[in-house]
């Protein structure tokens, strides 16, 4: 049976914190469907559609990613792609209390297991409520979003 992981989050936008959690899970899963969730009672920058298209570009070639938007629960949505996982990743103590009640939640109601990697030193202060906080002054957030490697820098890494 395929070992299907769900990256559920919002993802306005998409970090390199985030982008590291879907590299380092590969290794782990079959496939990894990265959940862009739809929240109406949250204020967006960017559009659900916008979301998916921009996280599509960054993993386009990569058969092992796919991106879905989806409105429901987090457990419905795994459910409905398959997933027995969900990948979350913990930046802090904090967040680990949040996820830990989340996924036995999860776990009691639907089966599904949830894995939690530890976000990397280097990524651990960054979120995308501080990275649209900084787009919103028009600050310079470069650094904190992953880009889409160029044909050369692929050739170079096989």
């Amino acid at each position: 049976m395929k070992k299907i992981a769900v990256f559920p989050g919002s993802f306005d936008p998409f970090t390199v914190g985030h982008a590291s959690i879907v590299e380092r899970g590969l290794p782990l899963f079959d496939e990894i469907v990265i959940g862009v969730g739809v929240n109406e009672r949250k204020r967006s920058f960017y559009s659900p559609e916008e979301r998916v298209r921009a996280i599509e570009e960054l993993y386009a070639g990569d058969s092992r990613i796919r991106v879905v938007s989806y409105k429901d629960l987090t457990i419905d949505f795994a459910r409905r792609v398959g997933a027995r996982f969900i990948l979350r990743g913990l930046r802090s103590v904090k967040d680990f209390e949040y996820e830990r009640d989340i996924a036995n939640m999860n776990q009691r109601l639907s089966g599904v297991e949830t894995v939690l990697l530890f976000t990397e030193p280097h990524f651990s202060s960054i979120s995308s409520s501080v990275v649209r906080e900084l787009m919103a002054f028009g600050k310079d957030v470069t650094d904190f979003l992953p880009r889409r490697k160029s044909r050369r820098e692929e050739a170079t890494e096989e």
